[in-house]
């Protein structure tokens, strides 16, 4: 056989190889439900998220997810940002220990600063309180700190007067801690759109909310008042996603939506048209709703009016 028709031949078939395996270039992805991604117990914020969003995916309260991250009113995230989403050990202080970052002179404790530390996760691990570290070293919103930056943990602060009117207004801009009492009310839910529920709302299964079958474009709208603080398809499963924030207590969720007809921040009231029934993120046209109480998911139709 002649060796250009053999050349030919062997091109041919490596040229066959690579359609067979896909031939584009794969884009990234980022599992946030493996186990490596679990046991990291850390998020990086990307375009599009919101303390919001982020809480839901990760089935938290979003106080919680704030506190943890010393985030405060109105909880604004950047790109880039590493978020906590697993409580911080309670260790007591580390300053006591050998070895430690926290080192004492005299009746005052100093704490150098590491890649990926916050004034709370600080003040978690040399057992004090975020307020007494911003008091001590008088810093500034939005608290900011840096690698190798030298903080007190411990000692008096001076001027404590000024000192501790910045902590107080601090202190009142930080996320409220998540309540145990009795929940708010929303006061009336009413239907999100019309139609049959074809799958009910699971607690020790996969569904954490019903699944509400329509057709293609019919109306969406707000279940309850409240303000809308998550608009997109950045939430896996979800396809075109609404949440509205009802008050510290309850989130609805709105999926699979065609069209979204709010923005975040938006204002909206009960029976408000935010959306069009879809397909995003699914095999059907239905509309998905969720309400979660505290970050938990719970049954809608526990909350809804019955269906004539």
């Amino acid at each position: 056989m002649p060796h250009s028709r053999l050349l030919l031949i062997i091109t041919f078939l490596l040229l066959a190889l690579v359609g067979c395996t896909g031939g584009g270039i794969l884009s990234p992805h980022v599992d946030y439900d493996s186990p490596n991604a679990r046991s990291a117990g850390y998020r990086t914020v990307i375009r599009g998220d919101t303390l919001f969003s982020i809480a839901w995916d990760v089935g938290i309260d979003f106080r919680t997810l704030a506190e943890w991250n010393d985030i405060g009113s109105p909880y604004v995230i950047r790109p880039g940002q590493r978020l906590r989403i697993t409580a911080p050990t309670q260790t007591g202080s580390r300053s006591t220990q050998s070895g430690r970052s926290a080192k004492a002179k005299g009746s005052t404790q100093y704490y150098r600063v590491k890649k990926g530390d916050t004034v709370y996760s600080i003040a978690r691990e040399t057992g004090t309180s975020t307020r007494n570290i911003i008091a001590l070293n008088a810093l500034k919103k939005p608290y900011s700190i840096y690698p190798g930056q030298k903080l007190r943990v411990s000692g008096s602060a001076e001027n404590g007067g000024r000192s501790g009117a910045r902590t107080s207004q601090a202190s009142n801009n930080r996320a409220p801690p998540a309540n145990k009492g009795r929940p708010q009310r929303v006061g009336r839910w009413i239907w999100p759109t019309s139609g049959k529920v074809v799958r009910r709302y699971s607690p020790h299964g996969t569904s954490k909310g019903i699944d509400i079958g329509g057709r293609a474009g019919q109306d969406v709208v707000a279940a309850a008042s409240g303000t809308v603080v998550y608009q997109g398809s950045g939430l896996r499963g979800y396809g075109q996603l609404i949440i509205v924030k009802h008050n510290s207590d309850y989130l609805s969720a709105y999926a699979h939506c065609s069209r979204i007809l709010v923005k975040e921040g938006e204002r909206v009231k009960r029976g408000q048209r935010i959306a069009t029934m879809g397909n995003t993120g699914t095999d059907r046209v239905k509309l998905h709703f969720e309400i979660r109480l505290r970050g938990n998911p719970v049954n809608p139709i526990k909350y809804l009016p019955k269906q004539t």
